[in-house]
C-alpha cells in the first residue's frame, strides 16, 4: 500500500514537472482576422515557445497582382508581430500560386520575387513555391505561409559564397 501511494505521488510529481516545462501554445489573430479562428476554425498565428507558425495568407487586397502580393506580405508582417516575431525571424516560406502550366507559373512568380526582395533584404528564408489550380480565396493569385523563430533574425549569418561568373 505504501509503495503504491509513493509510486502514485512520484507519477503525479513527474506529470506536474512535465506540464511546467512543456512550451505554452498561444493562438493569435491580428485585427480583422478573428473570423478565421471563430468562423473557419483555424488559427492565423500559433506560437509554441520561440516557434511561430503563420497560416496561409491569401493575396486578396489590391488592384494588381503585385499590389495583392505586397498586401499579403504586409499581412505576414502583422501576423508575425502579433506573436512577437519579425520578418527577419522568418526561417521558411511556402507560397502557392494559381497557374495553368510551368510557363504561366514562372510568369506569376515574377511579381512575388519583386515584393520578396523588398521584405527580405538579406538572410533569406528557405522558400518553397508551389503551383496549383485553385486557392480558397477565389481571386487571390497566390497565398503565403511562414514559420519564424523569435529572435533568430538578430543573430543571422550566411556563409554562402557568390557564384563564379563566366
Amino acid at each position: 500500500m505504501r509503495r503504491t501511494c509513493l509510486s502514485l505521488v512520484l507519477c503525479l510529481l513527474a506529470l506536474d514537472a512535465a506540464a511546467q516545462t512543456a512550451p505554452v501554445r498561444e493562438h493569435f489573430a491580428p485585427p480583422g482576422w478573428e473570423g478565421s479562428y471563430h468562423g473557419l476554425h483555424y488559427t492565423p498565428v500559433v506560437r509554441v515557445g520561440d516557434r511561430v507558425i503563420v497560416s496561409g495568407i491569401p493575396a486578396s487586397e489590391g488592384e494588381t497582382d503585385e499590389a495583392k502580393i505586397r498586401w499579403a506580405f504586409e499581412q505576414l508582417r502583422a501576423h508575425l508581430e502579433k506573436a512577437g516575431a519579425t520578418m527577419e525571424d522568418v526561417v521558411e516560406l511556402q507560397s502557392f500560386h494559381v497557374s495553368r502550366d510551368h510557363d504561366d507559373f514562372r510568369r506569376r512568380v515574377e511579381p512575388v520575387l519583386k515584393v520578396h526582395r523588398e521584405f527580405f533584404k538579406d538572410h533569406y528564408p528557405a522558400w518553397t513555391a508551389v503551383g496549383t489550380t485553385a486557392l480558397f480565396s477565389k481571386d487571390a493569385p497566390m497565398e503565403i505561409r511562414a514559420e519564424a523563430i523569435v529572435g533568430s533574425g538578430a543573430r543571422a549569418k550566411a556563409s554562402i559564397p557568390m557564384p563564379a561568373t563566366k
